[in-house]
């Protein structure tokens, strides 16, 4: 089974909330998970497989929790060849162009960094979808047999 390391981005604690559930989830399926809510670029490298889970704030901005590591792995570039990656975006479609904005932002800098993405991103619209577990739980499953393929 898989290790999972879930970055957090959480604003008012939503995505937080998310990433809980998640864990619990990924724990009882056999899975290993580990909720990091202040990550370092080493927890990153170190990661085997890679989760993030943010919602956006501002303009399109990535949390506070969360953007420190953003603006370290954008400033020291370390290649993260090959390393499964999944983007869980949280945002609010009223918001336009900056919908998902820091889900968006973490996807391409891991692309950038030759991180391999398992599957697409989700991206959960909260003006609709109040609770995102029911969104995010098909979309996990789907990324997880992508993962172990």
């Amino acid at each position: 089974m898989a290790h999972i390391s879930i970055f957090v981005g959480s604003v008012n604690g939503g995505a937080e909330r998310l990433s809980v559930d998640i864990a619990k989830q990924l724990d009882q399926a056999g899975h290993e998970s580990t909720v990091i809510m202040d990550a370092s670029v080493d927890d990153i490298k170190n990661a085997k497989n890679i989760l993030v889970i943010t919602s956006t704030t501002g303009q399109g901005d990535i949390p506070s929790n969360l953007a420190g590591l953003y603006f370290a792995l954008n400033s020291t570039f370390p290649m993260l060849t090959d390393k499964p990656f999944g983007i869980i975006a949280m945002g609010d479609r009223c918001y336009g162009d900056t919908f998902c904005g820091a889900g968006r932002s973490f996807d391409e800098l891991l692309r950038d960094l030759q991180a391999k993405p398992v599957g697409s991103r989700l991206e959960i619209d909260a003006s609709v979808d109040y609770d995102p577990l029911p969104v995010a739980q098909p979309w996990l499953n789907s990324w997880l047999n992508k993962l172990q393929a």
